[in-house]
């Protein structure tokens, strides 16, 4: 049997204030901070050891990881950054405001946009300051105009066949620290979930996923390392972000 570990970033800064976050590089709040730092003790408790780490480009997964090796000691262990975790690109809603975009086009095209499985939200724009196609650190990687989860789906299970299942097979201990939608397009692939399903499903931030899986790489079982109270509530403040006030 082989164990895989998932982790969403800490609550980020742009978590905290509700707004749609996608490529934008912002860090993780305090509580952010100490979620990591939980999550990291938690493992630590469970006797998790790694023998490398896979993150996204983007800081606040970077930092979440980086905190737990630390709680770990295991800050020595090799950590590959690919883009293809990275968080799926939210086009012109980045920046946006989740409460008052709800207020404005309505609950119900804000969820569509949220967890619909094939639907895009509106594309960016040319001159939109959260626009990553210029950004130095994307170059020679094909930055969308906005994606859904299905284009997270065909970017991310190629990086886990390729790479990540077979260091598995090898007995690699991996933990993966990225975003909610990257993860759950994982989650989607690992479970077999369909595309109405997978709408339903919320990963809360910094609480590690555990994954048993077997010789052929088919999950046994999965869980959470919290008790049914915490991940409730840690689910609960994920869903209703895209709610108007």
């Amino acid at each position: 049997m082989y164990k895989l570990v998932l982790l969403r970033h800490g609550e980020s800064t742009w978590n905290k204030c509700g707004l749609f976050t996608g490529w934008t590089d912002v860090d993780l709040s305090a509580q952010g901070v100490k979620e990591a730092q939980a999550a990291g003790k938690e493992l630590k408790r469970n006797k998790f050891v790694f023998d490398l780490a896979y993150t996204s480009f983007l800081k606040r997964a970077a930092r979440t990881l980086t905190i737990v090796l630390t709680e770990l000691k295991e800050e020595h262990i090799p950590t590959i950054a690919d883009w293809r975790l990275n968080e799926r690109h939210y086009g012109n809603l980045q920046g946006l405001n989740k409460q008052q975009t709800a207020a404005k086009f309505g609950e119900n095209q804000v969820l569509i946009w949220r967890r619909s499985y094939s639907v895009r939200p509106p594309k960016i724009t040319k001159d939109n300051k959260y626009n990553q196609k210029h950004d130095p650190l994307y170059q020679g990687i094909p930055v969308p105009d906005c994606e859904s989860l299905r284009d997270v789906v065909i970017r991310v299970i190629p990086l886990w066949r390729e790479e990540i299942a077979p260091r598995i097979k090898r007995g690699e201990k991996i933990i993966i620290s990225a975003s909610g939608n990257s993860l759950r397009a994982l989650v989607k692939y690992l479970d077999k979930i369909s595309a109405s399903e997978i709408a339903k499903l919320d990963i809360p931030t910094g609480i590690p996923l555990i994954y048993e899986l077997d010789k052929n790489l088919k999950p046994l079982r999965h869980y959470y390392l919290a008790d049914a109270k915490k991940l409730k509530i840690a689910v609960d403040r994920i869903k209703k972000q895209g709610e108007k006030k």
